[in-house]
């Protein structure tokens, strides 16, 4: 199965949308910083003084012992007393606006492509589902371990061949988004997914 470079003129003819003369860096940097913040479930949580469970015990009499003074054993100085300034539940998402989020994507896709880092071919699937079929498939097409498949679809077959693979990642081009196509060394793009990835990247 031979694979083409995709190249930037090989891209505009495929429609596919290449932002020319834009600073976009910062708009890709703010689109995976969303991404990955929004992964965060935001649930660490630590209880204070008056939430842990202590009797409330005055731990020594007022005077006389030379220490300071204690009015209760949830003190944060305390075995099993209250945390202070720990986390706290909180939410962590960012928003990003659809046109924020087009720009970055078609701006990942289109420097990957200057660096010659996607690769065409006409379709991907694994007939006989096995996981060494798969990785020797790979090697062929991308020359690395690490490469990411996009295609409109995948046979059950060819998921059930990849899954077991950390190195590599299949998704559709409906579903693949900046931070994927910016991880791997390699991006493998089948026929089926330049339309689909075409009206994505539309600017």
């Amino acid at each position: 199965m031979s694979a083409n470079v995709l190249t930037i003129e090989a891209a505009k003819a495929a429609q596919l949308g290449i932002p020319e003369d834009q600073e976009t860096t910062k708009v890709v940097h703010d689109v995976i910083v969303a991404m990955r913040a929004n992964r965060r479930s935001g649930t660490a949580n630590t209880k204070t003084r008056g939430e842990v469970s202590q009797s409330g015990r005055k731990p020594f009499r007022q005077k006389g012992t030379g220490n300071a003074r204690q009015g209760g054993n949830a003190s944060p100085i305390n075995r099993g007393g209250g945390v202070v300034f720990g986390p706290r539940p909180r939410d962590y998402s960012k928003q990003v606006n659809k046109k924020t989020k087009r720009l970055a994507f078609a701006s990942a896709l289109s420097d990957r492509i200057s660096s010659g880092d996607v690769l065409v071919i006409d379709d991907f699937k694994i007939d006989d589902g096995k996981t060494k079929t798969f990785v020797s498939r790979i090697q062929e097409i991308a020359g690395t371990e690490k490469a990411l498949v996009v295609s409109s679809s995948f046979t059950d077959k060819t998921y059930l061949a990849a899954r077991n693979v950390a190195a590599n990642q299949l998704s559709t081009a409906l579903d693949v988004n900046t931070e994927e196509l910016l991880a791997y060394d390699k991006v493998v793009l089948t026929e089926s997914a330049m339309a689909i990835l075409s009206s994505r990247t539309a600017i």
